[in-house]
């Protein structure tokens, strides 16, 4: 063939088996579970947001909001407009965690899927409101026991425990083998463990954490969200140090509920 356009004319790609390919999205947050205690960093806890299955496969059971991917759009377009209109939650950003394309993650067939997680403040799920009836934050627990790490999600009188196995592949990744799903549907036990992972090992860099936060934001909002991903404590002193070079302070306050204003900052240009 003498031109490209010959050769894309009898190009045809229905000569090669295609997959579906979808988007899911690990999206947390960090809540305070005793807001009228007087302690710093009073029982806050790292939740993720699941939806309930309401068709098969897996019908009933929970998985991370996702769906399939439309024509004429991104990846990342597809992943935001799941988790929107599943939930009524638009994160700020979302972060790629990485392909899941092992054989047989679907029973409906060949469908590999492109994994996010994102940080939502405690804030912008108040202002989304709870639309979905069928999507709730659950409580995460993610620890290491001997070769297995274990995975317990909670809310209210539901409990799903997974049981994963590791494995480093190279490159300073790091995936997860399913010994028990822990009724989490698909594979998404494996997509939220390495989307934790990832975030945790992001967390670590300021610059990560404030692509998660509004605009303008609280040094305590800030300092919640670190903590709490990372599973640290820090004095507010050594955390104000630290930040310093990221973040400026603008002249506007928030006023707190039974506190005083506290000033408003922003990412330094």
């Amino acid at each position: 063939m003498d031109s490209e356009k010959e050769y894309l004319s009898n190009y045809d790609l229905g000569d090669y088996d295609r997959p579906s390919v979808t988007a899911d999205v690990a999206a947390f947050m960090v809540s305070n579970e005793d807001k009228t205690g007087y302690r710093r960093n009073p029982g806050n806890k790292l939740r993720l947001l699941l939806v309930k299955r309401g068709v098969h496969p897996f019908k009933d059971k929970w998985a991370l909001p996702g769906g399939f991917l439309r024509k004429g759009e991104t990846v990342e377009e597809c992943a935001l407009r799941e988790i929107r209109d599943e939930t009524g939650v638009l994160p700020v950003s979302i972060m790629y965690v990485g392909v899941f394309s092992e054989p047989g993650r679907d029973p409906r067939g060949w469908v590999i899927s492109n994994a996010y997680v994102s940080v939502i403040t405690e804030e912008s799920v108040k202002q989304a409101g709870d639309d979905a009836s069928d999507a709730q934050w659950f409580s995460v627990n993610f620890d290491k026991c001997g070769e297995e790490h274990h995975l317990t999600l909670s809310y209210e009188d539901i409990v799903l425990k997974a049981v994963l196995t590791e494995e480093k592949p190279g490159f300073g990744r790091t995936k997860f083998g399913i010994v028990d799903s822990g009724d989490i549907a698909f594979d998404h036990a494996s997509v939220i463990a390495a989307a934790l992972t990832a975030l945790r090992s992001k967390a670590k860099d300021f610059k990560t954490v404030l692509d998660f936060l509004p605009e303008k934001f609280t040094l305590t909002a800030l300092q919640k969200v670190q903590e709490t991903v990372m599973d640290v404590s820090l004095l507010p002193a050594n955390f104000r140090r630290m930040v310093s070079g990221y973040v400026a302070a603008t002249d506007e306050f928030v006023r707190g509920d039974g506190h005083r204003p506290a000033r408003l900052y922003k990412r330094k240009a």
